[in-house]
C-alpha cells in the first residue's frame, strides 16, 4: 500500500515563512503585501476560491482586498479596476477570478494586469518568461506540484515524468518547470496512444485533466509517485482525477484531494505577493 503527500504539512512550513516575513515587516513599520482579487459575477467556485484565499492572507498577516464587479459590467469596466490596481503602489499582487462569465474577452483583460503583479502568472509576458527560463512568478498550481515532489528529498533529475493533461493553466507549465528540474517529461491528452501503457513506465505521473476517478490502479506500477491535480464534484464530494482508494493501494505515493496540491496552491500565491514586495523594494 501506497504512502500519503500530505499537502497541508508543506504548505505550513511556507506559511511560516511568510508570517516571519511580514511580522518582520510590523515590527519594523515596513509595508506590508496587499493583494486585490477581482471577481466579476457570481460564480460559486469563484467565490469559494476568494473566500480561502482572504481566509489564508488574513492569516498571515497579508491585506486582502476584494473587488467585485456585476456581470452586467462590460470589459471596459473590467479593465478600467486593473487599471487602478496597476498604478496603486500599495497593491503587489493582483488576482482575477477565472473563469469569467462568457461574455467577456478573457485573454484581452488579462494583458491589462501589470506582469509586476501578475501573481498568477496569467500574462503572455509571465508565460513567456517562464517557458524562457526566466520566470518572475511561478504560477502556483504548478509550483505545488513541483514543491511537493521536492518535499519528498527525491532526484528529479532524470526522472520519466507524465503529464496527463496539456491545459495552459496546468499541464504545460507544470511539464515547463519539471523539465527546468532536468525531468524527462512526456505529455499525454486525449488523443494520446496506449494511453495506460505511457502512464504505467512513469516514475511521477502529474494528473490535471478535469475527469473525477479517472485514473485506477491500471495507469500506475509499484514505484509510480501520483500527483493528482484534479478538483471536481462527485457525488457531493470534492474528487481528483485519481481514484484514490484503488490507487493508494498500488502506488508508491499520492495526494490526495482535498489535502494535496489544492492545499499549497493558495499558499503560494501569497508567497509570489511577498517577492513582489521584496523586488518592487530594490
Amino acid at each position: 500500500m501506497g504512502q500519503i503527500i500530505n499537502g497541508k504539512e508543506v504548505a505550513l512550513k511556507v506559511k511560516e515563512d511568510i508570517k516571519s516575513f511580514v511580522d518582520d515587516r510590523k515590527e519594523k513599520k515596513l509595508k506590508i503585501p496587499k493583494i486585490a482579487s477581482i471577481l466579476v459575477g457570481n460564480d460559486g467556485g469563484s467565490i469559494y476560491y476568494m473566500n480561502s484565499q482572504e481566509k489564508v492572507a488574513n492569516s498571515l498577516g497579508v491585506e486582502f482586498v476584494k473587488v467585485t464587479l456585476p456581470e452586467v459590467c462590460d470589459d471596459i469596466d473590467v479593465i478600467s479596476e486593473i487599471h487602478k490596481l496597476n498604478e496603486d503602489d500599495g497593491v503587489q499582487g493582483i488576482i482575477l477570478q477565472l473563469p469569467l462569465p462568457v461574455k467577456f474577452n478573457e485573454k484581452k483583460i488579462i494583458r491589462e494586469i501589470s506582469p509586476n503583479k501578475d501573481i498568477d502568472c496569467l500574462t503572455f509576458e509571465s508565460q513567456g518568461k517562464l517557458y524562457m527560463g526566466e520566470p518572475k512568478f511561478l504560477p502556483c498550481t504548478p509550483n505545488s506540484v513541483v514543491t511537493l515532489i521536492k518535499s519528498l528529498n527525491i532526484d528529479i533529475v532524470g526522472k520519466n515524468v507524465v503529464v496527463l493533461g496539456r491545459s495552459n493553466i496546468v499541464g504545460k507549465p507544470v511539464a515547463q518547470l519539471l523539465l527546468n528540474e532536468n525531468a524527462t517529461v512526456t505529455i499525454c491528452h486525449s488523443k494520446t496512444k496506449n494511453l495506460k501503457e505511457v502512464c504505467k513506465g512513469a516514475d511521477i505521473l502529474v494528473v490535471a485533466i478535469g475527469k473525477p476517478k479517472f485514473i485506477d490502479e491500471s495507469y500506475v506500477n509499484e514505484n509510480t509517485i501520483v500527483i493528482d491535480v484534479g478538483t471536481s464534484s462527485f457525488e457531493g464530494k470534492i474528487t481528483g482525477d485519481v481514484d484514490f482508494d484503488k490507487v493508494i493501494e498500488k502506488c508508491k505515493l499520492l495526494t490526495p484531494v482535498p489535502g494535496g496540491v489544492g492545499a499549497l496552491t493558495t499558499t503560494l500565491l501569497i508567497k509570489n505577493a511577498c517577492e513582489a514586495l521584496k523586488e518592487n523594494e530594490y
